[in-house]
Formats: structure tokens, sequence, C-alpha cells
């Protein structure tokens, strides 16, 4: 099982956890669904910029993560990210550079995180799901586990300057199979299943919320 990097562990317990576990009153349900070893494909909906600190945190195993290929122009934030187990992306474009180190990183035996829309949602829900998680899972044989996170998008909406201290907490759902072949059906298929796996978490957890 690879092992998180001290930075990693700095930016995880001295940062991120005070503001998820405090400010925001952050909880993680279903957390024993998450396998200790091996790859896996974390899923999820994204609705600010609070997920991927969030889910890197809230899981208790270090998770890779895409990121914008800009990121990685900045040397601080650059070296930051990397140590965290981020890869670059470009966005708007199929880049299979990111889909071998995507794939790489499962095979080592990461917890790689890909939010199933590919941008932040203002609803916070999974709207236009792509098959990215699915083809990821059928490259590498990796389950799909899909993670929904209730309220980031109200808690720092998009073009927002500012947050809102409510509450965000992360439900984890049951493992999903990868799909049988790399055909479309096969992974359109998959690909439904982890929405609505994911958007009836959310409805779930905004009803405990009332």
């Amino acid at each position: 099982m690879p092992r998180q990097s001290f930075v990693y562990a700095c930016v995880s317990y001295l940062f991120v956890f005070p503001i998820f576990r405090f400010l925001f009153r952050g909880q993680t349900k279903g957390i024993s669904n998450l396998p200790n070893t091996g790859g896996v494909v974390i899923v999820s909906n994204h609705g600010s910029h609070l997920d991927p600190p969030i889910l890197g945190h809230a899981l208790g195993r270090p998770v890779a993560f895409m990121a914008k290929s800009e990121l990685f122009n900045v040397p601080i934030l650059s070296f930051i990210i990397s140590a965290c187990g981020a890869y670059p992306v470009k966005r708007g474009a199929g880049d299979r550079e990111a889909l071998r180190n995507a794939s790489n990183r499962l095979v080592e035996g990461w917890a790689t995180g890909v939010f199933l829309d590919g941008t932040r949602q203002e609803n916070g829900r999974v709207n236009n799901p792509k098959a990215g998680a699915a083809l990821l899972a059928a490259r590498t044989g990796s389950p799909i586990l899909p993670v929904a996170i209730v309220n980031s998008h109200r808690a720092f909406p998009k073009g927002s300057l500012l947050p809102r201290f409510v509450s965000i907490h992360l439900r984890v759902g049951e493992l999903i199979q990868p799909p049988k072949t790399r055909k479309r059906e096969d992974l359109t298929s998959t690909t439904k299943e982890i929405q609505i796996s994911i958007n009836s978490m959310l409805d779930q957890g905004l009803i405990k919320n009332i």
C-alpha cells in the first residue's frame, strides 16, 4: 500500500483536519466499505474546491487526484500537490498520459480519485457523468467506490470568495465491480450505476440534515 508522504501528512492533519472537523463539523459514514489496501477508484460528486482535500483526508488513506496541468507551473504549489499524489491532466481534451498515470497509480495500489462530472456542479449533484472512472476500472480491474460529499456546494459555492460554515459530511457507498469490458454499453451502464448510487446517498444525507 502506498504511504502518504510527509508533506501529504502535514497538509492533511495540520490544515485539512481542523477545517473539516471543526469549522465544517465534518463526519464520514460508511468508511468500512473502503478497502484498506489495493487499488480502488474513488468516485464522487463535485460541488466545490473543498472536495479534493476533504476526500484526501477523510477517507483515512492517501488518494491520488488529477489536477489541472497549469497548477504544475506554480513552483511551490506544484511541489505540494505532487507530494500529495496529484498528477496533471489537460482540461478540455482527452489526455492519454493522464489516463496512463491514473492506471499506473491504481496498479501500484493507490486509491485514485475521480469526480464523475469532471467539473464542479452548482447543485452539488452528479448531472452529466463522464465514463472516465468506469474506463479506469475496466483497464485495471479495480473496484469502484462511490462517495457522496454532502453540502460542499453550499459551503463554498461556485464563484464565491468566502466559505459558509455549514455542515459537510461524506457518505461512502458499497463497492461497485468494474465493467466486464471496455465496450461503450458496459462503460455507460457502470457510469449510470455510479451516478444513481451517489445521488441516492446525497438525497439521504440531505434528509438527515433537515
